[in-house]
């Protein structure tokens, strides 16, 4: 796997059940995620690892005119990333939606703590092939994996390591399509540790 990334995006307590912004089975994706990331881990393949870091106030919140109620403020408990999450020493973490005046969907907008931007940081280690799994779907996932095709990646999706919020029925499918209608590869857990071995 030379040249490959694995991109958690967003596993936070806010977005599994019980959180501010519950994603239905949310829970659901940590131990698939873990067994990407250690197959990633054993073989030296680097692993970032996203959060939204918002601030208290900012126009994503329902309050200040945004679409969503407040979740992941920087700081707080439900900003942590979920406790069944078991990153890897060796994994980085990105922040993003920290201005205040974006909603911070995309991964590849994220920064690490040097202020590097994750896509700035994929192409400085030549990475050229992605995979992707995380919460939810069809926002943070769907950005995350458009910008990644946008920047000419090859872009697998671990379809059993997401899961859709669905404000509007349908809406994980849609996302799905359009992914794939970027250029996006469905795949699996399953494939990426099969990759890894070989």
């Amino acid at each position: 796997m030379a040249n490959d990334a694995l991109i958690v995006v967003d596993a936070q307590v806010d977005f599994c059940p019980d959180g501010a912004l519950p994603v239905s089975e949310g829970d659901l994706v940590m131990p698939v995620l873990n067994r990407c990331m250690s197959a990633a881990a054993a073989h030296g393949v680097p692993i970032y690892a996203s959060r939204d870091w918002h601030p208290e106030q900012t126009l994503h919140f329902k309050a200040q005119g945004g679409p969503w109620p407040p979740h992941c403020v920087a700081g707080t408990p439900g900003a942590e990333f979920h406790p069944a999450l078991a990153l890897p020493a060796s994994a980085q973490v990105v922040s993003k939606g920290m201005s205040g005046r974006d909603d911070g969907y995309s991964a590849m907008e994220a920064t690490l703590p040097s202020g590097q931007t994750l896509a700035d940081a994929l192409r400085a280690g030549g990475v050229t092939r992605v995979w992707v799994g995380g919460l939810a779907t069809d926002y943070c996932v769907r950005a995350t994996v458009l910008d990644a095709r946008k920047a000419g990646l090859d872009t697998r999706v671990l379809t059993d390591a997401i899961r859709p919020v669905e404000l509007v029925p349908g809406d994980g499918e849609r996302a799905l399509r359009e992914m794939t209608d970027a250029g996006a590869t469905l795949t699996t857990a399953d494939e990426m540790v099969a990759q890894s071995g070989s």
